[in-house]
């Protein structure tokens, strides 16, 4: 999948525990790409924006 155009932000929490964080692309049109901070170069997992906000309410409750 290419990620052209993805602008990337790091967790507000990231500083809180090192920089050990996800980096998250929700500018994309119909997806949500999500990457490890300390490899940009790595995999990146995509999800639905419908499936990443529940991800993010569920974890939002916990």
């Amino acid at each position: 999948m290419e990620l052209i155009g993805a602008r990337w932000r790091t967790s507000t929490r990231s500083s809180t525990n090192g920089g050990d964080c996800v980096e998250v692309a929700d500018n994309l049109s119909g997806v949500v790409a999500v990457r490890d901070s300390k490899d940009r170069e790595g995999g990146v997992l995509t999800f639905s924006p419908a499936a990443w906000r529940a991800f993010v309410d569920l974890t939002r409750n916990r």
